[in-house]
Formats: structure tokens, sequence, C-alpha cells
């Protein structure tokens, strides 16, 4: 017995020394810039930076790969100490969120049958690009409120997303998971949007939608082409230059433009 306890211990003892001497071949030095960088993120790892966490964000700073403003998640404050660490100056960008581009709610676009499977937006999405009569259109199972780390999404009684604006980080992970790709990042201080992913011609898309766009033109030759275009029958808002005229909303005769005011959770169409 006692033969077999110092065995084991004397194989404890050996695997340890082995331990601390491969911990000590092995050591890769870290810059500490890197740790004090990664100390001032805000630690979600969301990925919307474009790389898997928050402690490769800040390698990549610190190589140069990236820049301070690139977390989407952090303040102005946080992106100003992160500069600082490198030495570098920062120049504050405007806020961005997400939007949903879609109001097809179930009064708006009905379902064309029951889904009985999974509850989720990319598995009956495979069925006839699923139940909703806009194929286009947000199917409202929650794939986007998933994946969002920040509780930004939730799903309404009407069978819709909505984006609760202070808590969007503009991260993109909604964007990512959504597989209609309607929901846009775009700026929190743009308050005229075409709600409407739709993509067949003016008929067809009433049809499918009340409040669908129908690609008359009529927005863009009152906003001018700098702040709209028409693609595939579905108009678009260049968020690079956005218009801010409300009067646009009087020019669509479907409703698929709105006023929004994206600072607030107030601030709902649905």
């Amino acid at each position: 017995m006692l033969l077999s306890t110092a065995v084991l211990a004397g194989l404890g003892l050996v695997s340890g020394l082995g331990l601390a001497i491969a911990a000590r071949v092995f050591h890769v030095e870290v810059d500490p810039r890197q740790e004090k960088i990664a100390d001032t993120l805000p630690g979600a790892n969301c990925g919307g930076c474009g790389y898997a966490g928050c402690s490769d964000f800040a390698a990549a700073v610190v190589r140069g790969d990236a820049t301070p403003e690139g977390c989407p998640v952090c303040d102005a404050d946080s992106a100003a100490s992160v500069a600082l660490v490198m030495g570098l100056s920062y120049e504050q960008k405007e806020r961005k969120v997400a939007l949903i581009l879609c109001q097809g709610t179930r009064e708006r676009s009905p379902d064309r049958f029951r889904y009985n499977g999974m509850a989720s937006c990319g598995s009956a999405s495979l069925l006839g690009g699923g139940p909703k009569s806009c194929t286009y259109g947000c199917l409202g199972m929650g794939d986007c409120a998933g994946a969002c780390s920040f509780g930004a999404i939730e799903m309404t009684p009407e069978g819709i997303a909505h984006v609760i604006p202070e808590r969007c980080t503009g991260c993109g992970q909604c964007a990512e998971a959504c597989p209609k790709d309607l929901i846009q990042i775009v700026p929190e201080s743009a308050s005229v949007h075409v709600l409407c992913s739709n993509k067949d011609k003016g008929a067809a898309a009433k049809k499918a939608c009340s409040a669908a766009c129908i690609g008359c033109k009529k927005c863009v030759k009152s906003a001018g082409e700098e702040h709209i275009q028409v693609e595939d029958f579905l108009a678009r808002v260049n968020y690079e230059d956005p218009p801010f005229d409300p009067a646009l909303v009087d020019e669509c005769a479907t409703g698929a433009i709105v006023v929004l005011d994206l600072k607030s959770s107030l601030s709902r169409v649905h």
C-alpha cells in the first residue's frame, strides 16, 4: 500500500516537473500593451471586430493589423484609452446600430402555409423560403435574437424582430445570423429608412406584403439618386449619404418608407 502511494506520488512529482519545464521552454512573451488593451476592452468576445475574441483583437491592435476604433462594442472613452496605450490619436466615429429592413407582420404578410418544424429562421427558410407570403421577409423565429450577445433584439407579438437601440452595439452578429439578409448596420443619426427587402416586381411584392416597396422610384425623384437608389425593384437608402426629409414618407404609396429615431427603443413602426 505504501509502495503504491509512493509510486503515485513520484509520478505526480515527475509530471509536475515536466509541465513546469515545458511551460518555461514554450513560454511566449506577450507585449504588455496587449494585456493593457485587453483589460480596457469590454470582454464581450462577440467577434464583431472580425477577430475570435477581445484578446485576439488586442493582439491585432498591437501588431498594427487593427485600429483602436475597430471594436464595435467599445464606447468612445474605451476606444480612446486603447489609442492612448498605443500612442495613437483617436478620431471618434458615429455610432451604428442594427436595423430590420422589414415590416412584414402577420397582418401585412400572412403565412402561406402552416410551418410545424424547428423554431429557427434558418430551418424554416429551407422550406420554400419559409411560411410567410413574402419570401424575403422576417420569419420571426428569433435566430437574430439568439445570436445577439447583448439582448438587443426582441421578437414582437406581431411576429417580427425589433432592435432595442440602447443595447445594440452594431457588432453585426444578428446580420450574420439572419438567413434572409434583411438586417443592416446603419448610422444611428439616419432617420429616413426603406423597411423592405422584397426584390419582386411591384404587383408581386404588394401581393406578398401590403407594406412592400414596389420600386416606383417616386422617392428617388424626390430625394435624389445620391440619397436613394432603386435596384432589383427595391429602393435602398444610401447610408453613406442618407436622406433626412420626413416628407419622403408621403411619397411612398405603400408605407415602405418610415421615419425612425434609432436612438430610442420607443420609436417602433410595427
